[in-house]
């Protein structure tokens, strides 16, 4: 239903008004008029006549209901209070504005590659800040039936892991229930404790440790689990498991020096052209 028929059937709900009426209005609050292009495209095309009606008009009704709250307010609020408001209102636009051109300046000056080498350098730099809040670890696993009939290769094969055993591992991958290879990624113990259900806080000491071969029982089904590696809480973080972090604080102080940079030179340019000036 178009915009223009909902609108005349809020004309026919209308009351008759004392006060001269707009013609090109469809509601108004005392001296504000609400005009027919300040609604469209509030009602979904395929609206029932019924779901318009309801839609425009309890828009107009929320309309009237702000321009009225804002009469009583201004009304009842005190010099003082008005003229507080009005500097939060000022100083709310700056804000706005000058944060919205600064973010397209960012977007379109500052430089989002960052290195490997610059990454490295930043650790090095700065690792110490980076403590674990947690127990990391670096494991594989595979959760697979106790009855399959290649268990003992399987088996044999995820102990004795080689990068030359990949065509193998592709080749079963699909009679797992789940498995992960990847020895060399990070991960926190509630994504350990996730994936390998069996392993909870109380018995994490049991499993957890470097070096550590698991087989692990669970009904008609087997966990094979190789823990390569684990660092504990408050250890420095390794380098891997920071990467995106470091690459979102490197590239956060370049914003930052960017915006540095940015209000000096266009402050020293005002000066330079005599458009901004300290009087004594």
């Amino acid at each position: 239903m178009r915009l223009a028929g909902a609108t005349m059937l809020l004309l026919l709900l209308s009351c008759q008004s004392r006060h001269e009426r707009d013609p090109e209005a469809i509601a108004r609050v005392d001296e504000s008029y609400l005009y027919d292009d300040e609604i469209k495209g509030l009602v979904p095309a395929g609206t029932s006549k019924e779901d318009s009606v309801v839609i425009v008009r309890n828009f107009i009704d929320r309309w009237a209901a702000q321009k009225l709250l804002m009469q009583r307010a201004e009304m009842n609020l005190n010099d003082a209070q008005k003229e507080s408001l009005d500097k939060l209102v000022k100083q709310y636009r700056v804000d706005l504005y000058t944060k919205q051109y600064i973010q397209q300046v960012v977007k379109t000056t500052v430089d989002t590659v960052v290195s490997e080498a610059e990454l490295e350098a930043y650790y090095k730099a700065n690792k110490e800040n980076f403590k674990t809040n947690a127990v990391l670890v670096r494991l594989r696993y595979i959760h697979l039936a106790k009855d399959n009939p290649k268990y003992e290769t399987i088996k044999n094969r995820f102990f004795d892991f080689r990068k030359s055993d990949k065509k193998f591992w592709d080749s079963h991958a699909m009679q797992f229930k789940s498995f992960a290879f990847n020895d060399s990624v990070w991960a926190d113990m509630s994504q350990v404790h996730a994936k390998l259900p069996f392993i909870n806080p109380e018995n994490r000491d049991e499993f957890i440790s470097p070096g550590k071969s698991i087989q692990f029982p669970t009904g008609n089904d087997v966990y094979l689990v190789k823990i390569v590696n684990v660092i504990d809480r408050n250890q420095v973080s390794p380098f891997d498991y920071l990467k995106p972090t470091l690459r979102e604080v490197i590239l956060n102080k370049r914003k930052l020096e960017l915006i540095k940079k940015f209000e000096n030179d266009i402050t020293d340019d005002a000066i330079k052209d005599k458009n901004y000036e300290i009087y004594q």
